[in-house]
C-alpha cells in the first residue's frame, strides 16, 4: 500500500480555515491502475462515509473497484487524521490538506467542487458550501465590510 498526499495551493484574500465540509464531502478524483496503467476516463468522488470490506477480510477502504482493463481489484481509503485546513498564513504555498492510502490505484488528478467551507481571517464569519469548480471563488464579509476570496487554486499529488 502506498499514501498519496494531495496538496492545495491557492491565494486566500480575507479568509482562513479552508476544508472539506462534513463526513460527506466528495473527493472527485482520477485514478490510474498500478498495475496496467488504464486511466479512468470520468471522475470519481469517494467519501469519509463510505467504507467497503476488502476482499479477503484485510479492513475496508473508502473505494474497492475493479480495472476495466486488467480486472485486478484496487482499493483507495481516505485517512481522516490526515485532513488539514488551508489557512491564511499558508496562502499562495503548497500545503498537504489529505492523504489516500491506496493499493493498486494513484490518484493523477482531482477536481475541487462544492463543499468546502472558511471563516473570515478577521472576524470567523463562516462561509459554508464554497464551489472551487471555476478555480475562483468571491464573496463578502459582511461583519469586516470587506471582500472574501480564493484564487488561482492549484493542486498536486505526492507520495508520502
Amino acid at each position: 500500500m502506498v499514501k498519496f498526499a494531495l496538496q492545495f495551493k491557492a491565494s486566500l484574500e480575507n479568509l482562513t480555515q479552508l476544508r472539506p465540509h462534513g463526513e460527506d464531502f466528495r473527493w472527485f478524483l482520477k485514478l490510474k491502475c498500478g498495475n496496467c496503467g488504464e486511466v479512468s476516463d470520468k471522475w470519481q468522488y469517494i467519501t469519509l462515509m463510505d467504507s467497503v470490506p476488502l476482499k479477503g477480510g484485510r479492513g475496508s477502504a473508502s473505494m474497492v473497484q475493479r480495472c476495466k482493463l486488467c480486472s485486478r481489484e484496487n482499493s483507495i481509503d481516505i485517512l481522516a487524521a490526515s485532513l488539514h485546513p488551508y489557512n491564511a498564513e499558508d496562502s499562495e504555498t503548497f500545503k498537504t490538506i489529505v492523504e489516500f492510502e491506496c493499493r493498486g490505484l494513484e490518484p493523477i488528478d482531482f477536481q475541487p467542487q462544492a463543499g468546502f467551507a472558511a471563516e473570515g481571517a478577521e472576524t470567523g464569519t463562516p462561509f459554508h458550501e464554497i464551489n472551487l469548480q471555476e478555480k475562483d471563488w468571491t464573496d463578502y464579509d459582511e461583519k469586516a465590510k470587506e471582500s472574501v476570496g480564493i484564487y488561482e487554486v492549484e493542486h498536486r499529488f505526492t507520495k508520502c
